[in-house]
């Protein structure tokens, strides 16, 4: 219990953005505090180490709603559980996991700025500048530093889960679901590197590809995690899983939306880096299915230029109103949502996390962020 009196299940499983604050606000402390002892135990060993687990803290604590922490804890009441501190210390787990994956998946896309924050790789491959002669040397530093801290980082999300507390047969059964969340991401991210080489790719395959590198580990993965740490049986969590993965689905489609209408002050990084990148999004796709002759040479145009500009921007924008790609991604994730909520009206979800859950849903087809 807080001193103000309120748990943390009541000041979570509440209106989904008054719970989101209030959880951030409890479990930011715990995550600069972790952190901060990750730090000082790695500059006993060595000072690059420490310094580049600072970095991680630092882009962590510059933004990030926590929903998947959140989603941990959500799943573990509607399990049933009730030491409230114990999970909230344990659900800092899928934040460490998620920064890992986050500073790999920075390496991959090239990307220089999350929440406004310099992203790992970069930031090394500056120091980098004045050791090595050679660009190419001083970034292939920076990827080097972020493989290594983003490898540790994971390490010591899995030993949150290791030292929880709970029963050891719970933990295990944690474990070995946290072990199949990443592997589902990596195959995920594989598919995506693969569709920009590979032809013929369809909407099934990149819906697909959304569910295991986004959906298993946003939604279901912290939600099935919290029910494990419960104890919950079966039932209850094949429920979550029917309502985490087409959730998760529509959070990534939400994401395609963002990356080429969204702002980089929202964002925390440039906007149309998917575009840059010639990403087959949805939206993307539908705009290919029904662009005439001149729309989707703009399209194919904009896709394999490499880069884009404001003007190219606003040009790939277009397409997608015109075409009516823009309605029929927004009607997908919004029927994926519709989906997604129908498992949890089982009697054995609780009133209040299905309350919870129910807003979590239109919360992620809404958000800005």
């Amino acid at each position: 219990m807080e001193p103000n009196g309120i748990g943390l299940r009541e000041a979570l499983l509440t209106d989904v953005k008054t719970g989101l604050s209030a959880f951030r606000d409890r479990i930011n402390p715990l995550l600069r505090e972790h952190f901060d002892t990750a730090i000082a135990e790695a500059a006993k060993e060595d000072e690059l180490v420490a310094e580049a687990i600072g970095s991680v803290r630092d882009l962590v604590l510059a933004g990030g709603k926590r929903l998947r922490a959140a989603l941990m804890c959500a799943g573990y009441f509607a399990a049933g559980g009730t030491d409230e501190q114990r999970i909230l210390r344990t659900s800092m787990s899928v934040e460490f996991v998620h920064a890992f994956l986050l500073v790999h998946d920075d390496v991959i896309d090239r990307d220089d700025l999350r929440h406004g924050t310099e992203t790992v790789h970069a930031r090394y491959a500056r120091y980098g500048k004045s050791v090595f002669h050679r660009p190419e040397d001083a970034a292939h530093f920076g990827d080097s530093v972020a493989i290594i801290v983003g490898d540790l980082v994971a390490a010591l999300g899995n030993d949150l889960v290791f030292r929880s507390g709970f029963p050891n047969e719970r933990v295990f059964r944690a474990l070995s679901e946290l072990q199949r969340i990443v592997s589902y991401t990596v195959i995920g991210q594989a598919m995506d590197l693969s569709f920009e080489f590979r032809s013929g790719i369809g909407r099934e395959d990149v819906l697909r590809m959304y569910e295991y590198k986004t959906a298993k580990y946003t939604v279901e993965g912290p939600l099935v995690l919290g029910a494990l740490l419960a104890g919950g049986d079966e039932e209850l969590i094949a429920a979550l899983r029917s309502y985490a993965v087409p959730i998760g689905v529509a959070f990534q489609i939400r994401d395609d939306i963002l990356g080429a209408f969204g702002t980089e002050e929202k964002l925390g990084k440039p906007v149309g880096s998917d575009v840059e990148e010639g990403k087959r999004t949805l939206p993307v796709l539908f705009a290919l299915e029904r662009a005439s002759k001149v729309q989707r040479a703009g399209l194919e145009r904009i896709l394999s230029a490499g880069s884009v500009d404001a003007d190219d921007l606003e040009r790939f924008r277009s397409i997608l109103r015109d075409t009516g790609a823009l309605d029929l991604t927004t009607d997908s994730m919004l029927e994926l949502v519709r989906e997604g909520k129908r498992p949890i009206a089982s009697p054995r979800v609780p009133e209040d996390a299905r309350r919870f859950l129910v807003s979590m849903a239109d919360y992620i087809s809404e958000r800005n962020f």
